[in-house]
């Protein structure tokens, strides 16, 4: 079953739908098994004939978009010849003609169904097809994030790792979680997000088994989050660019925040400024 925050997501990919292609009906739902979905979410409609409506793949033109993992328009649905019509007493009861149906693509694979409707008979135009598109990319790829971040965060929570090799994972996981973080757009999971790099920054301070004890050394000001960001990249080794393409900043700006952070923590150079960081606690 979809999470809260993937419905959030798809209720948000919904308006802005509407918003961006003009139409006054939107509606769709994320798929809860490999070939089936429900219709979970609407927007602009004026009866709850399609709420809950389980769709299969194939069937309709929200099973033929997942089917054929590409957007299909039509311009009068209880009429066409192209579709099957399992669901024409779903759609005549919310009055619904010209619809068109996105799939969302997560990986390479169908995640979702967003549709837009008219409840005239009148083709839908490129315009309209191009926000419909946009907007199931948009929504993939905030799902492809909340995946990574889900990933991350199950594999990472509680770091026990006692060698020096499974502690750089530890490390690549919490610069790659600080990142995420920034572009999650769920405040909620950006919170869970930083409070699992919170552990895994204090976690080697002595909370894994066989570990080197570091003495909490508060710094003379304490580094921005973004400062973090910039030190976490800076500590797997990463250079200005890298670190850059990962937190999507300019090098230049990279810079910045490092000089901005080595002064905070009184450090010479980079490796003293990861060293300082990890003695306050602020990396792993």
């Amino acid at each position: 079953m979809p999470e809260s925050g993937e419905i959030a997501e798809l209720r948000a990919a919904l308006l802005w739908l509407r918003r961006a292609s003009g139409l006054p009906l939107a509606f769709g739902g994320l798929l809860t098994g490999p070939r089936q979905f429900r219709i979970s979410e609407q927007s602009g409609n004026n009866t709850l004939s399609m709420q809950g409506l389980a769709i299969t793949s194939g069937n309709g033109i929200g099973g033929k978009a997942v089917a054929l993992a590409r957007p299909i328009a039509l311009t009068d649905y209880s009429t066409s010849r192209v579709i099957s019509h399992e669901y024409d007493a779903a759609a005549a009861g919310e009055g619904v003609r010209a619809v068109l149906a996105v799939p969302v693509v997560v990986h390479h694979r169908v995640r979702g169904v967003l549709y837009g409707g008219l409840r005239d008979s009148l083709p839908l135009g490129d315009r309209t097809l191009t926000a419909a598109v946009g907007a199931a990319q948009e929504l993939g790829q905030r799902l492809a994030v909340r995946d990574e971040a889900n990933r991350l965060l199950a594999a990472y929570q509680q770091p026990t790792a006692a060698d020096p090799a499974a502690w750089e994972e530890v490390r690549e996981a919490h610069t790659e979680l600080r990142a995420l973080a920034a572009r999650v757009a769920d405040p909620l999971l950006q919170q869970e997000i930083l409070a699992a790099c919170g552990r895994l920054a204090t976690a080697s301070s002595g909370g894994a088994k066989g570990r080197p004890v570091n003495k909490m050394v508060p710094p003379t000001t304490t580094p921005s989050p973004r400062e973090v960001d910039v030190l976490a990249c800076v500590a797997t080794g990463a250079t200005n660019a890298v670190a850059g393409e990962r937190l999507g900043l300019r090098p230049e700006t990279v810079k910045s925040y490092l000089r901005s952070a080595m002064r905070k923590l009184g450090a010479r150079t980079r490796l003293e400024a990861v060293v300082a960081a990890r003695r306050a606690g602020l990396l792993p």
